[in-house]
């Protein structure tokens, strides 16, 4: 498990510097990965950003130095990185629901976010299936969303864009035109803190005339780690994708190359069976 290590190792980088200036550069230097595998990594094992986590774990120990301490206001929120004693007070309010101020003149019940830390285990109980294969660039027609991974509006988001999906007609209709790799989803366009991303429902285009409402994307040519998936949605894909970063990325020597990510369902059967079948395909290196 030396992948959770290096995750444990950025950990420590971020907490020694909470009051300096932190670059998810350096701080995936620190765990030896690339910025974009970091950066999933660490949302899909703790559920937060990597930025996400820096603002509260700031809020957290800035919160306790005022109450423990005789400094300013201002000089803390210097300190943890913020242009003004009014953006610091924001977001102290957002957090803690009372002011810098007021928690620092009375005793007052104020939130804490406590330092991750991550439990190695070596689980080996059960198998997981994958296989490696190469893929030429190909198009994919769809509709798509854009959606935020904080708090797991994206998650949200995403099943409600399928349930209206196949409410309205538009998965039937793509089904009439799908490739060989039936209906895909696809997670995409994620920006520089991975906070954001867009999600398409698609197919491979195999039409010559694309509807109006729906675009076209070009998937690059990759090497993919694909991942069976067996059981009902949505339950079953959520768990695969969580095994696949919390297990088989730091028990392998892959990485993620830093591309989209595809759900692929290929069975045109019922996808709240039990022996419902389906796959992960994420590009590696």
């Amino acid at each position: 498990m030396e992948g959770l290590q290096r995750m444990l190792d950025s950990i420590e980088y971020m907490e020694s510097n909470l009051d300096q200036e932190l670059n998810i550069e350096a701080i995936a230097s620190a765990a030896c990965m690339s910025k974009f595998h970091f950066q999933r990594m660490f949302s899909m094992l703790t559920g937060y950003t990597v930025s996400e986590y820096i603002r509260n774990r700031r809020i957290t120990v800035a919160a306790q130095e005022l109450v423990n301490s005789r400094a300013k206001v201002i000089d803390v929120a210097m300190k943890y990185g913020y242009e003004s004693p009014e953006a610091f007070a924001k977001a102290f309010r957002k957090i803690h629901g009372i002011s810098p101020s007021d928690a620092k003149k009375s005793s007052q019940s104020l939130k804490a976010y406590p330092r991750l830390s991550f439990q190695i285990q070596l689980k080996g109980d059960v198998e997981m299936d994958y296989k490696i294969l190469e893929k030429e660039a190909f198009t994919i027609v769809g509709k798509s969303i854009r959606t935020s991974t904080i708090g797991g509006e994206n998650n949200r988001k995403i099943a409600a864009f399928w349930v209206e999906s196949n409410r309205n007609g538009f998965s039937r209709e793509l089904a009439k035109h799908c490739g060989p790799l039936g209906l895909i989803g696809v997670c995409m366009d994620f920006d520089k803190q991975q906070e954001n991303l867009t999600y398409l429902i698609g197919a491979e285009k195999n039409i010559e005339r694309v509807p109006s409402d729906w675009e076209e994307r070009v998937i690059p040519a990759a090497t993919w780690a694909v991942f069976p998936v067996h059981g009902a949605m949505p339950d079953a894909m959520p768990r695969v994708w969580n095994r696949i970063f919390s297990e088989w990325f730091p028990g392998t020597g892959y990485e993620h190359a830093g591309g989209p990510e595809m759900e692929v369902y290929t069975s045109d059967a019922d996808p709240s069976s039990e022996d419902y079948y389906s796959e992960i395909w994420i590009p590696v290196k």
